[in-house]
């Protein structure tokens, strides 16, 4: 009877930590008027603490091939209050810029995926949680994964 009860308990509480997964975007409240919410839940690894993703931001715009642009915002941060969720929200691109190369005025423009400036927007690989990005309605969210060789090598000494 006891192993009965056990085996009925663990069958429940399994059942919930499932069930609590996939309601995890429950959390997560819908966009407001003029954002879009982009959610990116990510494949689970034997060892995530080897690995980070990048979150890019921007759009897609007709540019020439040589100079290198950028856009001005920010990916800010919010933790979720009552979950303890983090989300993040991008409020507004901001203007485009970029080098000045003078470049052939016949050259055909190219498609290019322009991001947000600065350094790449590093966060923490977790499978167990989706990655939730709200951003202004019409831009794009992309990402990469970041893999560190599992070999520690030694610096020597000079």
């Amino acid at each position: 009877m006891k192993r009965l009860v056990l085996i009925a308990f663990l069958s429940f509480f399994s059942g919930v930590l499932v069930g609590q997964a996939a309601d995890n975007l429950v959390a997560f409240p819908p966009a407001e008027k003029g954002m879009a919410r982009h959610v990116l839940q990510l494949p689970e690894l034997d060892d995530e603490s080897l690995c980070r993703v990048e979150l890019m931001v921007g759009k897609t715009v007709l540019l020439d091939a040589k100079n290198i642009y950028f856009f001005g915002g920010t990916i800010e941060e919010k933790t979720i209050e009552g979950w303890g969720f983090t989300k993040y929200i991008v409020k507004e691109l901001g203007p485009m810029g970029g080098t000045l190369m003078a470049v052939d005025p016949n050259e055909p423009k190219v498609s290019r995926f322009v991001t947000l400036g600065g350094e790449p927007y590093l966060i923490r690989y977790n499978s167990r949680l989706p990655v939730v990005v709200y951003v202004p309605e019409g831009v794009e969210v992309r990402y990469r994964i970041w893999r560190a060789e599992p070999n520690i090598k030694p610096i020597e000494k000079g």
